[in-house]
């Protein structure tokens, strides 16, 4: 047994000021290559040239700073274009360097990694409101940290050294900056794992932002390790003796829980300070996964473990790789102290994370882009990263709440049928799985297993289910009701961009029917051959004069009203055989008020009826039917019984000023199952003060649907497309339509 004394961390200050002597031996110890080094002394004596009689605020000279940032990249062990590149990072913005500079010297690699930490430095405020400024610095952050994972240690490195050092900004400056810090920095260092890095920037700002409590949790703390330091001595001995009964090799230290984490606790969780088991805890790092297992049933039998407090990372890693198990126990004096066990690789990657498993290995050729792979392929989150930091459509705002709500705020893990881990987002659906394996797979989204069994696309997801997603080509894709459960922006925003394409690809189909109607009443009322006439204006000639690619374009700008068909006739010089235009308000019609429809050319006492089966409302398009001997039956003019007529059809029309009257219309609401849905969806309905004569329900257990069948009487389309949006924000509907018999 090796015992470990306490780790010490300097949070007060009075961080030791390093050497280059001391950069050179920590990154001596791993890089022997005499290529190597000299890439990195170059880089020094470069920076040391071009910084010289450059100060910071603090009035130290500025190259302390790089060096400082060369030591926390060295002390991860990264590779010498990492260093040298650290070192270089502020060269082209303080000084007359360019980047082609920086790629003659030192190469491309360096050159790319310079220049995207340049870009990140170099933002202006311009006319854009604070909010905005501070997103878009954010998003180029976050741009440059996800085109290369050497950039990302280089700022971590960058800005833990500017928080040591921030008393010699102003209150505001160092406000500012420890606020960016929680918001930014701390939270990729933690997805990253680089735990070393995230809780001292995680201390540091809270010493700026709220002093206070830093100071009442710090006098705690020192409290508590002073009162249990025998009691934790006592218990090291004791689980070191049973352990060395077994000859299993291990290390023993005790940890301290970070300022920041007790907070979170504290004021975020509501715990008492008391309440808080893991302020002290003993690591014991030993050789295998087996030795874990075994110490962890030799703790188990030596001391009582408090139920609900295991967790096996080992078996379920986090997202960011993390690796161990946690066991709390109560110890013989009655006090509650945190176990951790792991392999020292374990512990190595708990500490820094992505960067001790990409660490510098020498004699192996490095590949970038490979890294990148691999990275993105272990940490699956920072390929969504990666994903949303090259989508340029959104705004910077947009994208930070993105990146805050789907990455950075993901504590739900849950597994792929074959295993792997998806982090998500509390309250997070199947939905939102299914749009973080692939968007097709969201928009094929027909139905979700989730340990086997079948639930709804809006189950809520906990940690450790499995889930599996059914999908259908043949799917009708998303629907708004979708964007009433999904929780990931991800989703949200790919539902959103399905609808608007396909409610624009509606509304491309109504303003082409439209057009091919208004053709035809125009052909009709000027006597010319429909077909003829199509087949004239279907030519280059006339496509090119009014700059449209398609006839269709020609026909939705005839719809908008951009193109009319006498300018069209003009240009063909066709000859109009009838140059009388209907004029509708002089339509012959019948005059009994009972009927709010008339009809052109008919007779005083042909009886108008409105058709039961697609049951029209004023403000419909509609058209009428001649019955022999029965007068004229009106139809909605999708209506399926008269959509493929062609003979004895009449126009018919809306009177302007219509008595209120009400009309039945049947109508679906198809719904997402769910208990109480019939009563708030009839609620809904008596809250808007709607007359209701039938109400039936069917369910559709394959699918954990419902489709709610109402009977309702409005006055007309408006009042019913009111009634529509307010049944649409009823839990669970996601989609209503009016029913054809």
């Amino acid at each position: 047994m090796e015992e470990k004394s306490e780790q010490k961390f300097l949070v007060n200050g009075g961080y030791p000021l390093h050497t280059f002597e001391e950069v050179k031996e920590s990154y001596s110890t791993y890089i022997h290559n005499e290529e190597s080094r000299a890439l990195i002394e170059k880089a020094y004596d470069f920076v040391c040239k071009k910084h010289a009689g450059i100060y910071r605020k603090s009035g130290e000279p500025y190259i302390h700073h790089l060096i400082e940032v060369a030591y926390i990249i060295a002390s991860l062990q990264a590779g010498p274009v990492t260093i040298a590149s650290g070192l270089l990072h502020d060269v082209v913005e303080d000084t007359d360097t360019t980047i082609e500079d920086i790629e003659k010297m030192f190469g491309s690699e360096c050159a790319k990694i310079v220049d995207a930490l340049t870009k990140i430095q170099r933002l202006k405020l311009s006319h854009r409101t604070q909010e905005e400024f501070e997103a878009e610095d954010r998003r180029k952050i976050f741009l440059g940290m996800a085109k290369d994972v050497r950039v990302i240690l280089i700022k971590l490195a960058d800005r833990l050294h500017n928080m040591r050092t921030i008393a010699s900004l102003k209150e505001d400056r160092q406000h500012a900056l420890a606020q960016e810090t929680l918001e930014v920095f701390a939270p990729i260092a933690h997805r990253l794992g680089i735990y070393r890095i995230e809780s001292e920037l995680e201390d540091l700002s809270l010493k700026i932002i709220e002093p206070e409590k830093y100071n009442e949790i710090m006098n705690a703390l020192n409290k508590k390790v002073t009162n249990r330091k025998k009691a934790l001595d006592k218990l090291k001995i004791k689980i070191a003796n049973a352990i060395l009964e077994k000859n299993i090799t291990f290390e023993i230290e005790s940890r301290v829980k970070s300022i920041y984490s007790i907070y979170k606790k504290m004021y975020i969780k509501n715990y008492s300070f008391d309440e808080i088991y893991d302020v002290l805890a003993l690591r014991i790092i030993t050789e295998t996964e087996i030795n874990c297992y075994e110490i962890l049933g030799i703790i188990h039998a030596e001391f009582k473990p408090i139920p609900g407090r295991f967790k096996d990372y080992i078996a379920v890693p986090k997202p960011n790789m993390y690796q161990s198990l946690h066991t709390s126990i109560i110890a013989g004096d009655g006090n509650v102290f945190e176990v951790q066990i792991r392999t020292k690789e374990m512990d190595e990657i708990a500490e820094t994370g992505v960067a001790a498993h990409w660490r510098y290995k020498e004699g192996v050729k490095y590949n970038a882009k490979k890294e990148q792979e691999e990275i993105e392929e272990r940490l699956h989150w920072f390929r969504d990263f990666v994903s949303m930091s090259d989508n340029n459509d959104e705004s910077a705002k947009d994208y930070m709440e993105n990146l805050t709500k789907d990455v950075f705020e993901a504590n739900v893990y849950v597994f792929t049928p074959k295993g792997k881990v998806i982090d998500l987002p509390n309250g997070s659906t199947p939905l939102d799985f299914a749009y973080r394996i692939h968007t097709k797979v969201g928009e094929q989204a027909v139905g979700a297993l989730v340990n086997g069994a079948l639930v709804p696309l809006s189950y809520v997801l906990k940690t450790g289910d499995v889930v599996d997603i059914k999908t259908s080509k043949s799917s009708a894709g998303p629907n708004e009701g979708w964007l009433n459960f999904v929780r990931t922006n991800n989703a949200k925003n790919n539902i959103k961009k399905f609808l608007t394409k396909k409610n624009n690809e509606l509304l491309k189909e109504d303003k082409i029917k439209k057009a091919r109607q208004i053709i035809a009443d125009f052909c009709k009322d000027y006597e010319l051959n429909e077909e003829d006439f199509i087949s004239q204006i279907n030519t280059e000639n006339v496509l090119n004069n009014y700059q449209c690619k398609t006839f269709e374009d020609l026909l939705i700008a005839i719809c908008n009203k951009n193109v009319t068909l006498s300018s069209i006739c003009d240009l063909l010089k066709i000859k109009r055989q009838n140059v009388h235009k209907l004029n509708l308000s002089n339509k012959a019609g019948i005059e009994n008020d009972e009927y709010p429809v008339y009809a052109e050319g008919a007779s005083g006492d042909l009886q108008i009826t409105l058709g039961a089966c697609c049951s029209p409302i004023p403000g419909d398009e509609i058209i009428g039917y001649v019955t022999k001997g029965k007068g004229i039956t009106v139809h909605r003019c999708d209506c399926n019984n008269v959509k493929n007529l062609k003979n004895r059809l009449i126009n018919v029309y809306w009177k302007e000023n219509i008595d209120h009257h009400v009309y039945p219309v049947n109508i679906i609401c198809e719904c997402y199952d769910r208990a109480n849905l019939l009563i708030d969806i009839i609620n809904t309905l008596s809250a808007n003060k709607v007359k209701v004569t039938e109400v039936s329900a069917k369910m559709h257990p394959e699918t954990l649907t419902s489709s709610i069948f109402c009977q309702i009487y409005v006055s007309n389309f408006g009042e019913l497309q009111k009634i529509f949006n307010s049944l649409k924000n009823v839990r669970g509907v996601y989609n209503i339509k009016r029913q054809n018999h």
